[in-house]
């Protein structure tokens, strides 16, 4: 195996364990780490249109989270709320229980970050951290990461609403 075959792999498998981790962590409350990311990012960045909310997701590829955001409401945790200005503006927003949703799942990836740091006790982890941007940064889930330390370093700013009509 050579060495990028080995960090592939590596990359790949601790993404897995760490989702199985998480999704444990979410069964009992009945979330997948997808619905749990968009649950993070409304309470993060939100009100959002659907647009800009999938330029914000790392577990959306498409950039159309639509059917995750339908499960959330089904399940009573998001609203879709007209815009006042536009009516043809739909912003999606936590209700009050998916507030309280997004509290339980921050305090569960906190307890899961605390273990990563655990792990990484020791370790000068920043040309990891240099090499996986490298990789990413031109890559959808790399972009929408990247706009949400945007987001987080310009508050105020929000790149990831433009606005724009829920399809």
């Amino acid at each position: 195996m050579d060495t990028a075959e080995e960090l592939r792999y590596l990359v790949l498998a601790a993404q897995r364990e760490g989702n199985r981790m998480l999704a444990q962590a979410l069964r009992p409350w009945d979330l997948t780490p997808s619905q749990a990311e968009v649950l993070r990012v409304l309470a993060d960045y939100g009100p959002l249109a659907l647009t800009g909310l999938g330029e914000l997701l790392v577990c959306e590829s498409g950039n159309n989270p639509s059917r995750l955001v339908d499960r959330l409401v089904l399940k009573g945790l998001i609203e879709r709320r007209q815009s006042t200005g536009d009516r043809r503006e739909i912003k999606l927003m936590l209700n009050t229980d998916g507030e309280l949703r997004a509290k339980e799942v921050k305090g569960i990836e906190e307890a899961i970050h605390r273990r990563i740091d655990e792990a990484l006790a020791g370790f000068d982890v920043e040309a990891t951290l240099s090499l996986l941007r490298r990789f990413v940064s031109d890559l959808p889930s790399g972009q929408a990461l990247t706009r949400r330390m945007v987001r987080k370093a310009e508050p105020g700013k929000n790149p990831g609403d433009r606005g724009g009509h829920e399809q």
